[in-house]
């Protein structure tokens, strides 16, 4: 029996965390859709116009550590913005949500676009300023040179952009359970999304 899970929200909310832990809990699989953006962005980078790269994307392209590297998350963001490129990764994605035994995806139009009649959505978001540090301090862990004004700066531009855009902007579904994890910890906010799964799973069964 399929049971999909929608998570959606902005760069370092904790939504990578907190979907990975609920697919835990719950013994789904999980996909975490921003890689396939990321993917498609570190192509860009080498030359491979946006939608081509789309297109031929790879299970091979998914892996490698330089899809977290903050060149290829800003490219990921520009990429995400062309139709073409989301259309081209709109069927993989819901046949992945459709699969038997259960499902969890994260991304920033899960429960919106890709999969509106989820049977869980949540919304998991933090202020900027928490978001920046949290992404700084990644950064710092492995190596990156920066500052933490630069990285709230391109938070908040990134911010900008995934709302603003034309196609699938970002914005939480109207009927999904929003998680501010600004003030929480991991274990707090893993706790506040499976009460919420349970809840709309009690629903579904009713």
């Amino acid at each position: 029996m399929a049971f999909t899970i929608a998570i959606d929200g902005p760069a370092a909310a904790g939504k990578g965390t907190i979907s990975r832990a609920v697919a835990a809990h719950f013994g789904f699989a999980h996909l975490d859709t921003g890689l396939l953006y990321r993917a498609v962005g570190r192509r860009m980078l080498e030359g491979v116009p946006p939608i081509a790269a789309a297109q031929t994307l790879t299970a091979q392209d998914l892996g490698g550590s330089g899809l977290r590297a903050p060149e290829v998350s800003q490219a990921a963001s520009r990429v995400a913005a062309i139709p073409e490129v989301r259309a081209a990764l709109v069927d993989f994605q819901r046949a992945f949500a459709r699969r038997d035994g259960g499902a969890v995806l994260d991304g920033r139009d899960i429960g919106t676009v890709i999969c509106p009649e989820a049977d869980a959505k949540l919304f998991v978001t933090a202020s900027p300023e928490v978001r920046a540090r949290r992404r700084f301090d990644e950064l710092c862990a492995t190596g990156v040179t920066t500052d933490y004004a630069r990285v709230l700066e391109e938070t908040r531009e990134r911010d900008d952009r995934d709302a603003t855009r034309a196609d699938a902007p970002l914005r939480a579904a109207p009927d999904a359970v929003v998680i501010d994890t600004s003030a929480l910890d991991v274990e707090a906010a893993v706790a506040a999304a499976i009460a919420a799964v349970e809840t709309r799973s009690g629903r579904a069964r009713a």
